[in-house]
């Protein structure tokens, strides 16, 4: 069984087309859009993507962490101080939640079940 391994990291975009167009030519990355306001990128040596933001960006990094079961793990989120900023929704290709630390760094967990 995986145990949370940082499986993704997320970034905030106020422009797809124009972010899509600085990664590319700048390092190669390739991308694969899921509708207008996101797109995930290869080739960067991890899985991420971009998500459309209106709002200012001020941590715009969501590092997103895997586990097989979302429901056990949210618990242990909670029991060990963690407050649910999302609670579990599902996306095109799993379902997630997000949670911040007692710092109030914002984290998500997601799994493909």
């Amino acid at each position: 069984m995986k145990t949370t391994p940082i499986d993704y990291i997320e970034f905030k975009s106020t422009d797809i087309e124009q972010t899509k167009i600085f990664y590319s030519n700048t390092f190669g990355w390739t991308f694969t859009d899921y509708g207008p306001n996101y797109t995930a990128f290869s080739g960067s040596g991890v899985a991420g993507g971009f998500e459309l933001t209106t709002k200012p960006i001020v941590n715009g990094v969501l590092v997103v962490l895997y586990h097989e079961n979302l429901e056990e793990i949210q618990r242990r989120v909670i029991s060990a101080g963690g407050i649910i900023s999302k609670e579990i929704f599902e996306f095109p290709g799993g379902k997630r939640f997000h949670f911040t630390d007692s710092s109030g760094n914002e984290l998500a967990i997601w799994s493909e079940k």
